[in-house]
């Protein structure tokens, strides 16, 4: 038996009823980092930023995943890599959304940086066409916006741990 208290409890369902009409996206960003290098993918045939630079890895948190585990998951399926769930630096957690309103723009987006990872990193999916290493200085134009935001931040020491964008 339980002892009273100590139990993990869940919402019930007229507490979700009234309270759940919003919802937040979770997903975990990966840079692979190798001095002042950036490890950037080339998104394509997503619908979503396709021709922009984007995180090495990044991806939807499952349910029931903890975010860790998808940073590493996504860096294995996108990659082809092996990173320990030590190698991840959090860099920020961003709390973001879109012009739209709608339930699917709003998003929590989980940054780390990785220095150390076993395997080369080589595209495994089709949905990026490059992968290539760039100075964190010298960013292409198009990179996907509040991921160039936090690489900016972060090269220029101003990456606050708790971020906000599009608001």
């Amino acid at each position: 038996m339980t002892e009273p208290g100590t139990a993990r409890q869940t919402y019930p369902a007229l507490y979700a009823a009234e309270h759940g009409g919003f919802s937040v996206v979770p997903a975990a960003y990966v840079f692979l980092v190798d001095g002042d290098r950036v490890l950037l993918q080339l998104r394509a045939n997503t619908g979503y930023y396709d021709e922009f630079w984007g995180a090495s890895a990044a991806g939807h948190v499952e349910a029931g995943e903890p975010v860790t585990d998808a940073a590493v998951r996504e860096a294995s399926e996108e990659l082809g890599i092996a990173i320990a769930t030590e190698a991840l630096e959090p860099l920020t957690t961003m709390h973001r959304t879109a012009p739209t309103g709608l339930a699917i723009d709003q998003r929590v987006d989980f940054f780390f940086a990785c220095r150390s990872w076993a395997d080369s990193p080589a595209l495994q999916e089709a949905k990026a066409a490059d992968l290539r290493w760039f100075d964190l200085g010298a960013l292409p134009e198009n990179t996907v916006h509040h991921e160039r935001f936090v690489l900016d931040a972060w090269r220029d020491g101003s990456l606050a741990a708790i971020t906000a964008f599009g608001f």
